[in-house]
């Protein structure tokens, strides 16, 4: 499910990088996509 949410939010960050949207837009989904991403190595690390 984690691994989901990553993948979409990649994709819309690149998406939005390819249609040249405004920068803040653009650095909030990547915070987005980082928060995801250390939450699913906080999962690996519990396992």
């Amino acid at each position: 499910m984690l691994n989901e949410e990553i993948c979409k939010t990649r994709d819309k960050l690149n998406k939005c990088i390819e249609d040249n949207l405004d920068y803040s837009i653009i650095y909030k989904i990547s915070v987005e996509l980082d928060i995801l991403i250390a939450k699913f190595y906080n999962e690996q690390i519990k396992k």
